[in-house]
């Protein structure tokens, strides 16, 4: 039901940027910007992994610079059957972390210094183990073709406000078309990207919580990052909005509730999809939301959990 509804989405995306072409230009008029969408679409295909580390300041580490780091990212992948990622890390006091790459064997994790600091192993196993997801659904490619379409009809709805008033066409968009183009489109873009975005973090939380064998670590590390992102800006991430649903939650401030506008669904919502699975799998209910709001600065390779792994 998740790839139905992901593909039902990405279809009403793509319709909605021919039909913002059409109203300007016709029938031509959404051919070139069709044109036009997937150049833009084969650049970020081959780059987009680059151009968002490069923004994050992400730089990589190997087994020499971050032994227990990326001999946590090998065993996760082992277990998820996928190719070894790149590892990196961002010099970022917020806990927070993504996944980029075009496919899984051009995939990266990258983690904040803040994750790794306030995190216990077993938790930030299991946010890895999310953004591994991420990789074996392709989500990092589907998501970039989203902004990037989103991004698409943004332009063309400016374009059409400069130049669908001023031409006499069969369309008739005219001033008051033209105007309320320039409003919904892109607004109906931005919804549409974050119902996509919201669809695969349940399904990224599943299979998550299925590799690492224990869906309590992803919610206790939910319930920190979720709360460490409402009190410690990223400000490269309020820089730069549109890459906000790249991230395990949302590092943007004021954008907890599960609502048409938030690129996450809410943490609530998502602890209570893993204590369904925890209960199912046999484990323990998870944490919620709040019963951590002092959350104490803790290494991931300082105290641990009862429960011990399956890397030991």
């Amino acid at each position: 039901m998740n790839y139905f509804r992901t593909a039902m989405l990405l279809a009403g995306l793509t319709a909605l940027f021919m039909g913002v072409g059409y109203l300007i230009g016709g029938a031509s008029g959404a051919m070139i910007a069709l044109v036009i969408a997937a150049a833009t679409n084969l650049f970020t295909y081959w780059n987009s992994d680059r151009m968002v580390l490069s923004m994050y300041g992400a730089h990589e580490v190997d087994r020499s610079t971050a032994p227990e780091l990326v001999g946590l990212v090998a065993e996760l992948a082992g277990r998820a059957g996928l190719p070894m990622p790149r590892v990196f890390v961002m010099d970022e006091i917020q806990p927070n972390a993504f996944a980029t790459g075009r496919n899984p064997e051009n995939a990266a994790v990258a983690v904040t210094t803040g994750l790794m600091n306030q995190l216990s192993r077993e938790e930030l196993a299991g946010v890895i183990a999310h953004e591994l997801a991420h990789i074996k659904h392709h989500d990092t490619l589907l998501m970039t073709i989203t902004a990037t379409i989103a991004g698409a009809i943004s332009m063309l709805a400016q374009f059409g406000m400069f130049f669908g008033g001023n031409r006499e066409n069969n369309n008739g968009l005219g001033i008051v078309g033209s105007i309320l183009m320039m409003i919904l489109a892109p607004l109906g873009a931005m919804l549409v990207q974050m119902a996509i975005s919201r669809t695969r973090e349940y399904a990224a939380d599943n299979l998550g919580a299925r590799i690492v064998g224990q869906p309590m670590w992803l919610a206790s590390a939910l319930v920190k990052i979720e709360g460490a992102a409402h009190q410690v800006p990223n400000y490269e991430a309020e820089r730069n909005p549109a890459t906000a649903h790249m991230f395990i939650i949302n590092p943007l401030s004021g954008h907890g509730v599960d609502n048409l506008f938030a690129t996450h669904p809410s943490t609530q919502n998502r602890i209570a999809a893993l204590q369904q699975l925890a209960a199912e799998l046999g484990g323990r209910a998870a944490p919620s939301v709040g019963a951590n709001e002092n959350y104490p600065p803790r290494g991931p390779w300082g105290r641990s959990s009862s429960r011990r792994g399956p890397w030991g």
